[in-house]
């Protein structure tokens, strides 16, 4: 106990040492005399708790942990894994009663009977106490005066800013006007490599700079350090640091003179009074040390904004108030109009480009309703025959056209009217099925055309309108339709935005509501209850295929839909579900757009989604979307819905009202490039001006990243300057994955053999595994979408063979491969359970853990 034995006498002297000073605040107090009895009867209770104090604190303090331990192991306490708090409070507890110091008989024996002594202590007592009365007097009166000299240097500075300034801004200009000539420009191509050595430029150029601002970004060539956020930071050093310095040194000796020579004589009087001394520059720079901080910004922000020029003409004038003054006025002057003019050029350029603005944008986007046109609105939820009575009314006339937001969808209804005996063509940017003598039309909405006639025309899956970057077409096509009946088909959450947007035509509504009821059930889905007629939904192409391989390893036969396959083979896997040959379907959520199938229960095995961002709940338009997919009149005339987990809160989402859509999407058109070019030829000026084009009320504006991400592919090549601005654009609005990169390399690959006439590279290829034949699909649809553009239509009838052969090749690798599409984990390789929410298991997950845990110990 070493550090204990120690610790004692130093706190017995230390509570003497508290007795005598409070005796003597006692005794200071006092008008006469008091006995020294008197002093123990007013303050023994004091004196009695001033040991105990002072020792606990001591020891808590100052003796270590580990004696502490030991202290009380000695004393029979279990002090192993105890808490810290726990094993002070108990070695307070046990101090208390150690070797306890007797203060009051202490001081008895030490100032007990001694008179004599007892009354000089209170005769210093009560002198020191005169004296700490003076000394705070007169601490108050130097601080009065002190604080009068602040006040009066801060007036002085406010109301004399103008000399103060003068001074610096000549300071200034004789600094620049040397550093200029004696000086080096230097150059780095990288300010953050310093190990490179910089690139000197030769003698400065004065006329290169038009403020001092702009000379103070120059680098002198030294390196110096900087503080960021705590950590120590070294870079190149530009003037700036120089001159703030320079400035700041140079004030430190100025103001402070400055303010001396002008403070009244009654100040400086009343100081040598107080002080004993005559008032020094040196005391005034110690006094207003935050004044002078505080001003010096101001200093080197005005000086910033001279012009250079001004500062040179100066450098060769003796100074004088008087002189000085008048040049900085006209100078100052000068700039203000300077100034006034640039900001009237900024003006004018404003408003002439608003005026551009307007007149390329303008009121592009305002609906032009055909006033002949009878709009039908087919409003309800997902599986109520909306689509199916729309296009029994297309096929009476004598000509239609069905508008799909996907080409699955556009190959349904084409093989559904061709079937029924209506003759129909089907044209996606991919394809072209031209059928003698129709009259009828299947596209995909962005092959919508407004100089196209119908008699009708029909728009599927409308509340597509609000996508950021494909709604645009929807509006196009809802507001530039030209036939005698549009036929629009959307969500109930649809209906006011539609309603809004065709303002005062002719509309007739059409409102549906499911025949079959959805029912929720109240147990928690696991994937040994999967039945006949199950759809079981989840949010990856991955998740999807492992799934599918887990119920074939369990003896179930299994379609699959996910948003990368093929349409075709999207087709077959469909085809085999609804002919019985498969009894459960997997799926993406791409199953709820628009596709019929005999679907008992849809099965939910995730809540959530990631949305290219993050990972989210699903939103209650997207649960009634995938759930309306269930049940099929005369087949089950209950359509079930389940999930794994949160089925009340699920359930909420699938009951709760759909909000209504407020704002539509709108992108670029035609008319928008012709007036675009009436100024600008370039797609990068058009870029710039499509993000700063504020979107009208109500709407959104295409956000055009991908165009953008290829344009900076070929902005400023050949290419960009052989095609026509609008051509190139829509090379650019190809529909394919821009994410690719291979597709990416074959666009560009494509666009240089366009403009060069060479012919098109082959689409890239392989078949190793599932994902090569979705690419290879992938590539040969972009190879499809530019032969279509560029109308060879002959040769794009062999691609089209050759990629119903790849989609079949997919079918094929699906039925071989699924098996191998069993979820494992990451790192070791075994076998997860089925609706595991992680790549890894946990034992890995627990070694990885405790792994970082050691670590941060």
């Amino acid at each position: 106990m070493n550090k204990l034995t120690a610790v004692y006498p130093q706190a017995v002297e230390h509570t003497r040492n508290k007795v005598i000073e409070d005796m003597n605040h006692y005794l200071e107090a006092k008008e006469s005399l008091p006995s020294f009895h008197e002093y123990l009867r007013e303050r023994g209770h004091y004196l009695e708790q001033i040991w105990i104090n002072v020792w606990l604190n001591k020891v808590t303090n100052d003796v270590p942990k580990n004696e502490k331990k030991e202290f009380l192991r000695e004393k029979g306490f279990e002090v192993q894994g105890v808490d810290r708090k726990l094993i002070n409070k108990l070695f307070r507890d046990e101090m208390r009663e150690y070797q306890p110091f007797k203060v009051l008989e202490w001081t008895k024996e030490t100032f007990s009977g001694k008179e004599a002594e007892w009354e000089q202590r209170y005769q210093q007592a009560k002198a020191d106490f005169i004296n700490r009365q003076e000394m705070n007097r007169l601490a108050e009166v130097r601080h009065n005066v002190t604080e009068e000299i602040e006040e009066t240097a801060a007036a002085m500075l406010e109301k004399d800013y103008t000399e103060f300034y003068l001074y610096v801004r000549y300071f200034t200009a004789k600094q620049l006007a040397a550093d200029l000539k004696n000086n080096v420009k230097f150059q780095s191509v990288d300010t953050f490599a310093l190990e490179e050595k910089l690139v000197d430029e030769g003698n400065f150029n004065p006329a290169s700079y038009t403020t001092v601002a702009s000379f103070f970004e120059e680098l002198t060539g030294d390196i110096h350090k900087t503080v960021n956020w705590g950590r120590s930071l070294y870079e190149y050093q530009t003037y700036f640091f120089v001159y703030e310095s320079l400035i700041s040194d140079y004030l430190s000796e100025l103001i402070p003179q400055m303010v001396l020579d002008k403070l009244p004589f009654k100040i400086k009087e009343q100081f040598q009074e107080t002080f004993g001394q005559k008032l020094t520059p040196s005391f005034i720079k110690g006094s207003i040390q935050e004044l002078l901080y505080e001003v010096e910004d101001y200093f080197i922000e005005d000086i910033q904004e001279e012009y250079l020029s001004d500062l040179l003409k100066i450098t060769d004038i003796p100074f004088n108030v008087s002189v000085h003054q008048k040049f900085f006025e006209k100078d100052f002057a000068d700039r203000e109009r300077k100034k006034a003019e640039e900001e009237a050029e900024l003006q004018r350029k404003r408003e002439a480009e608003e005026r551009m603005m307007e007149d390329i944008f303008g009121q592009e986007y305002n609906p032009s309703l055909g006033r002949r046109v009878r709009y039908v609105l087919h409003i309800g939820e997902t599986n109520t025959g909306k689509t199916h009575h729309a296009l029994e009314r297309m096929k009476e006339a004598n000509s239609g056209l069905y508008l799909a937001p996907l080409r699955l969808l556009a190959l349904e209804v084409y093989d559904k009217l061709n079937a029924e005996g209506t003759p129909c063509t089907l044209k996606t940017g991919e394809e072209e099925k031209l059928v003698p003598g129709a009259t009828h039309f299947s596209c995909t909405v962005e092959m919508f055309h407004e100089k196209e006639n119908y008699e009708i025309v029909v728009i599927d899956e409308a509340q597509m309108i609000t996508d950021k970057d494909r709604g645009f077409s929807w509006y196009k096509a809802i507001t530039k339709a030209n036939a005698r009946e549009v036929h629009i088909i959307g969500s109930r959450n649809s209906k006011p935005m539609l309603l809004q947007l065709l303002g005062e035509s002719n509309i007739v509504i059409h409102e549906y509501s499911r025949e079959i009821p959805l029912e929720v059930e109240s147990k928690e889905f696991n994937i040994k209850h999967v039945k006949k007629g199950d759809a079981l939904i989840c949010f990856s192409r991955r998740r999807v295929l492992e799934t599918a391989s887990r119920l074939q390893n369990d003896g179930h036969t299994v379609s699959m839909i996910y948003g990368s396959m093929p349409p075709e083979t999207r087709k077959k896997q469909i085809e085999q579900f609804n002919s019985g040959k498969t009894k459960v379907i997997v799926a993406t959520d791409a199953i709820g757009m628009g596709l019929n199938l005999p679907i008992r229960r849809i099965v939910f095995l995730e809540n959530e989604k990631f949305d290219g961002t993050r990972r989210r709940l699903l939103t209650s338009q997207e649960v009634k979307q995938i759930a309306g997919r269930a049940g099929r009149k005369g087949i089950y005339d209950v359509g079930k819905v389940a999930f794994t987990k949160d089925i009340r809160m699920m359930k909420r989402l699938l009951d709760q009202e759909d909000e209504p859509v407020l704002t539509f999407a709108i992108a670029p058109t035609n008319s928008v490039f012709e007036r675009f070019q009436r100024y600008y030829r370039d797609l990068g000026t058009f870029f710039e001006l499509w993000g700063k084009f504020d979107s009208p009320p109500g709407t959104k504006k295409a956000s055009l990243t991908e165009e953008r991400s290829l344009y900076h592919l070929i902005a400023g090549t050949e290419i960009e300057a052989r095609l026509p601005l609008m051509d190139l654009y829509g090379f650019l609005h190809l529909p394919f994955s821009k994410n690719e990169p291979t597709l990416t390399r074959q666009w560009e690959e494509t666009m240089y053999a366009i403009i060069q006439g060479t012919p098109l590279p082959e689409p890239p290829y392989k078949e190793r595994s599932l994902e090569d034949l979705e690419l290879a699909y992938k590539a040969l649809g972009l190879h499809l979408l530019f032969l279509y553009r560029l109308g060879e239509r002959t040769e794009a009838i062999y691609w089209e063979r050759l990629r119903e052969e790849m989609s079949d090749k997919v079918q094929d690798k699906l039925k071989t491969d699924i098996k191998k599409f069993v979820k494992k984990c990451k790192n070791c390789g075994k076998n997860l359970p089925w609706d595991h929410s992680f790549p890894t298991c946990d034992t890995c997950h627990n070694a990885k853990y405790r792994r970082r845990f050691a670590e941060d110990f």
